[in-house]
């Protein structure tokens, strides 16, 4: 009886190789089909150094897209549609061990740079730009969706559960003006 699995023996007989196994690819991630960054561009946050551009994984990006209103115009037996105003939809992006409490009080100082609970005013500051990066093979990036005119809108910590081994995230929803998508 060969120690060789089946699989070991039949790869062996079609690559020619007497004990080889076949090597990981590193086009395909073992731990996760795509990995995802978020690049943020003139964020206005005090506490963290170099706010021109900086960068976290997260863990699940929403659905990012634009939504064309529909005009009706009713006729005689007929009802025809024309295309109306545009606007662009809110994104929500769960931010994965989130280990630095300089990075969460900087996002938390950003949401608070649109709206303060403490004091209840509204101030609207916006980011030049946001961009959304899609890490495939080597981690380089294979898709990039930039959003312009960035703010949070929503700012949610997970549930604290001691019966989970979860990392801890942060979820976090933007609103945006403009956005702009394309392969690299």
């Amino acid at each position: 009886m060969s120690t060789h699995s089946l699989y070991q023996q039949k790869f062996a007989k079609r690559v020619g190789h007497n004990n080889s196994v076949p090597k990981f690819s590193h086009s395909l991630d073992s731990v996760r089909s795509f990995q995802f960054e978020i690049q943020f561009h003139g964020v206005p946050i005090v506490s963290l150094p170099n706010t021109d551009q900086f960068t976290l994984a997260a863990k699940q990006v929403g659905p990012v897209g634009f939504t064309v209103d529909d005009i009706p115009v009713d006729r005689v037996n007929d009802k025809v549609f024309y295309p109306g105003k545009p606007s662009p939809e809110e994104v929500t992006v769960t931010f994965d061990n989130l280990n630095s409490d300089l990075i969460m009080q900087g996002l938390w100082e950003w949401f608070t740079s649109v709206y303060d609970p403490h004091y209840g005013e509204l101030y609207g500051f916006k980011c030049d730009r946001m961009s959304i990066l899609t890490l495939g093979a080597r981690n380089k990036p294979s898709n990039q969706i930039d959003l312009f005119g960035v703010y949070p809108k929503s700012f949610k910590t997970a549930e604290f559960n001691y019966s989970t081994n979860d990392f801890h995230t942060l979820e976090m929803t933007f609103r945006y003006d403009m956005m702009d998508t394309f392969g690299r």
